[in-house]
């Protein structure tokens, strides 16, 4: 069915004049319709053009601008405004797919039933042509232009070839075993690399089935009812279900946060054993298997019982994190990469994966650290360059090594192992370099704290503003009788604040002088995607954030 949907649309896309080469934007949330589109467009020689629906008019305008789309495949009416909206600016765009039922009676407008009909209309009179253009595509042909999220500055269009994408997929099936038995639950972006390839192309390539979660909030409820084998995600939905996991321990009967403290002690025995490769011994077998009947099984099953494994990308996955899940039977495997490298350039290997690192290279992938300990990397999985950007380009990938702005090394387990961002690195004013990411992924480990900002670049000092768990916090002041109705009123209060500082000194205390925080402050909410401080795939905005509490640091040096 799917297949004969892809015909449709490619057919119909062929009697719309869209023509090998042209860019056509998707702009949809996670769906059914979102792949099938992604197939049609590249069957036909298009450049898939994927939008987070969460976009701007502004963000919407300068891509449509820079890529001069001829056509886009909308999820609502909503989007057909917004492109109708910017039209005027893009005299390319001729012609708008919308998924959901429309009232829009525009020429130019069709509807996905419509599309899908008429394409079929037309399969007969155009087979020849069909079959033409789709045997014309070369591996080395453009299928997608992705923008960058942009963390920082204008977003540059990533020119990946089918030969990209599919390296990729070939060299992560090398090392990640996904069959055609496996259910995938997505929820991660489309519009994101890192699901496009491992959630779409990747599980199309083996024939394993994709379920698509209704949204963030129901992802829970959607594990349950379709019981998925695999899921991909990042560091801040890890981090959530970590604080809810402990959250719950803390908050049961004595006797069940006994019995859970034992079993998680066990377990992370466990954990450090078969990291050593040392073989378990008996006692700890039998230990291992009541923890496994009497507390990990059931906390399995709220993740649907059948889960063989997550996937992180994105973002660091903090150390403990992943080895706390380890523990209770949930292995995460984290990977590494970059749009620019289609993406993934490293990834950890079951049946142990070596925790605080990326795991080793994918086959077919080169990698070499600079001098100044930037990671390049080389091979087929490399991006063919920024659109329309030749300086850019030229910039970012010197004699085919392509500069990824991330600090690493690889360890003596040939595991790749990430820093910070080249361009997030703090440089104190004592001329001492700080990763920030490594502080903020030992601070989130806290169950007190939920999110955290580390800041100081050129400062004398690093700073921190922290963001509590307020469940977590309301039940500590209610413990030590602190007033205080709201949430503003608990951060602000003196013994709060030195119960926080107590917390971040015990977390810090391994780190060397010039990485510790002198000071931090307290927010009442997260930082979220909705005010701008987060990407689409949840990594902080820095600039943004720095920008918005600029105050509140300013107060923390004086």
């Amino acid at each position: 069915q799917a297949a004969d949907d892809v015909v449709a649309l490619s057919t119909f896309l062929l009697a719309q004049q869209v023509n090998a080469g042209d860019r056509v934007l998707i702009l949809s949330e996670n769906r059914p319709e979102w792949g099938i589109a992604d197939l049609a467009i590249q069957s036909v020689g298009g450049w898939t053009v994927p939008l987070y629906p969460s976009l701007t008019e502004t963000d919407l305008r300068i891509i449509c601008a820079d890529c001069q789309p001829v056509a886009a495949v909308v999820s609502t009416s909503d989007h057909v405004r917004t492109l109708l909206q910017i039209g005027q600016a893009v005299p390319s765009l001729r012609m708008m797919i919308v998924m959901d039922p429309t009232q829009q009676h525009l020429a130019l407008v069709k509807s996905w039933t419509e599309a899908l009909e008429k394409g079929r209309e037309m399969q007969a009179k155009l087979r020849n042509l069909f079959e033409y253009r789709r045997a014309a595509i070369r591996p080395e042909d453009t299928a997608t232009l992705l923008y960058t999220s942009g963390t920082t500055g204008e977003p540059k269009g990533v020119m990946l070839s089918h030969r990209n994408v599919l390296s990729n997929v070939e060299a992560c099936l090398q090392v990640i075993p996904i069959t055609g038995q496996d259910l995938h639950l997505s929820f991660l972006p489309l519009s994101h690399v890192f699901e496009r390839m491992a959630g779409w192309c990747l599980m199309l390539a083996v024939g394993a089935r994709v379920a698509y979660a209704q949204s963030m909030d129901t992802i829970p409820q959607n594990m349950l009812e379709v019981r998925p084998t695999i899921m991909l995600g990042v560091p801040r939905f890890f981090e959530k279900l970590y604080g809810r996991i402990q959250e719950g321990v803390r908050t049961a009967p004595p006797l069940k946060r006994r019995l859970a403290a034992w079993a998680i002690a066990v377990g992370q025995r466990v954990t450090a054993a078969r990291a050593a490769g040392n073989s378990l011994p008996l006692p700890l077998v039998i230990q291992r298997w009541l923890a496994d009947r009497l507390v990990f099984r059931t906390l399995r099953s709220r993740l649907g019982g059948r889960l063989r494994f997550f996937v992180s990308g994105s973002a660091p996955l903090s150390k403990e994190i992943g080895e706390f899940f380890y523990s209770v039977g949930i292995t995460i495997l984290e990977g590494y990469g970059l749009t620019e490298t289609s993406p993934v350039i490293a990834a950890n290997r079951l049946p142990v994966p070596r925790f605080g690192t990326v795991g080793q290279l994918l086959p077919g992938v080169d990698v070499r650290i600079a001098d100044d300990g930037e990671i390049l990397t080389k091979g087929p999985h490399v991006m063919q360059g920024y659109y329309r950007k030749p300086q850019e380009t030229a910039a970012a990938i010197v004699d085919g090594w392509f500069h990824t702005g991330d600090i690493g090394h690889v360890d003596d387990h040939r595991c790749l192992v990430i820093t910070d961002r080249k361009k997030d690195l703090i440089k104190t004013a004592g001329g001492k370099f700080v990763a920030p990411q490594k502080l903020e992924n030992l601070l989130i480990t806290d169950p007190y704290i939920s999110q955290a900002f580390v800041y100081g670049d050129r400062r004398p000092y690093c700073v921190a503003l922290l963001v509590p768990r307020i469940e977590a916090l309301r039940r500590y002041a209610q413990e030590q009788e602190i007033p205080g109705r709201s949430v503003d009123e608990l951060i602000h209060n003196p013994r709060v604040l030195e119960f926080y500082w107590n917390r971040v000194q015990t977390q810090q205390r391994g780190l060397a002088s010039f990485e510790q925080l002198k000071k931090i402050a307290l927010l009442d909410q997260e930082f979220s995607q909705q005010a701008g401080e987060l990407t689409p795939t949840l990594k902080a905005k820095r600039s943004v954030i720095a920008q918005r509490y600029a105050l509140l640091l300013e107060r923390l040096y004086e």
